[in-house]
């Protein structure tokens, strides 16, 4: 099952393994009309001064591009269920000495819907790579997580002359099963109300995010509402027809061998979804790369979320360490 439906499911919800701090209490009852947002009414509330958007494959991009136009080239993409916004902090830390580059997938944060005709004959990496190529960009480091990780080992087995590094946090490599979760009841109630009604409501992201991360008090209160408006939008036709997806692991396995670029894997082990056997399994599949590897066991399935400072000095240490391959001939 994908990344993305998986996370769905669960969250068709997480219980806080705390009790709900005050703000979060009636929340459930508030969202009773269970109240969606357009798109139009999302970018009206989170789009900013440095909002750009560009249309690739027939489909609207929101996407940010900042730091000087001449410094090396950071090129993030968000995990399933979240957006642009994961890389706030770690933009903010960056932008001084790199050109950090990010954008909503579609169906995701202030991106427009997969069309139906992009749902049925583009490939999720094609728009990742329309859209470095329609910037001009030549060379990247490729920061992912969760799916958006994916994304990065896809692009660089097809773009090799493209992609100098890859930083993976908390990505799939297989199938991922969710037999082995022990989810505590508040939210396991959270996700049966959320497939019963078809809405997720904010009980459901406090303790979704609560549960996937290593601590939950890290996850702020602005983040938690973000998760419950960008997660609210108007539901779409195609919701994962453009991340990155591992399938039934045939077809992924022959990409990640592919990969050559120097790759960190940046995991946190506290992850109960993808642990550090997870962190294993995709260091096997990316067998003709050059792995390092950064276990952090106080962290869950969102670092970049989670310890955004503690991130970036990562991505700033790797970029600076490791020397980039020669690009093939």
């Amino acid at each position: 099952m994908a990344l993305g439906r998986i996370f769905t499911a669960l969250a068709l919800s997480v219980a806080a393994l705390q009790p709900l701090p005050a703000w979060a209490q009636g929340a459930t009852a508030a969202s009773e009309a269970f109240p969606r947002l357009s798109v139009a009414e999302l970018r009206k509330k989170y789009q900013d001064a440095q909002s750009r958007y560009m249309t690739i494959k027939g489909v609207e991009i929101h996407y940010k591009d900042e730091g000087p136009r001449s410094a090396p080239v950071l090129f993030m993409v968000h995990g399933s269920q979240s957006s642009v916004r994961t890389w706030d902090r770690i933009t903010q830390l960056l932008k001084g000495r790199y050109r950090v580059i990010r954008y909503d997938i579609p169906g995701y944060g202030l991106s427009g819907p997969a069309t139906d005709e992009a749902a049925a004959s583009v490939q999720p990496v094609e728009i990742a790579e329309g859209f470095v190529d329609a910037l001009g960009v030549k060379k990247l480091t490729f920061v992912g997580v969760s799916s958006g990780g994916t994304m990065g080992m896809y692009l660089a087995a097809k773009r090799p002359e493209l992609v100098e590094r890859l930083i993976l946090s908390n990505t799939p490599s297989d199938p991922v099963k969710t037999d082995h979760l022990v989810q505590p009841q508040s939210f396991l109630d959270a996700q049966a109300r959320a497939v019963k009604t078809g809405y997720q409501d904010m009980t459901f992201w406090n303790e979704y995010l609560s549960y996937f991360a290593g601590d939950p008090a890290r996850i702020s209160v602005r983040t938690r509402a973000e998760y419950y408006d960008f997660n609210r939008r108007q539901k779409e036709k195609h919701p994962i027809a453009l991340v990155a997806r591992i399938g039934d692991g045939k077809q992924a396995a022959i990409e990640m061998a592919k990969v050559k670029a120097p790759t960190l894997l940046a995991w946190g082990t506290g992850d109960p979804l993808l642990p550090e056997s997870a962190a294993n399994a995709i260091a096997r599949y990316l067998s003709n790369a050059q792995i390092s590897r950064l276990m952090m066991p106080d962290v869950g399935h969102y670092p970049p979320l989670e310890i955004p400072d503690r991130f970036a000095r990562i991505i700033a240490d790797y970029v600076e360490v490791v020397i980039p391959a020669k690009a093939p001939k």
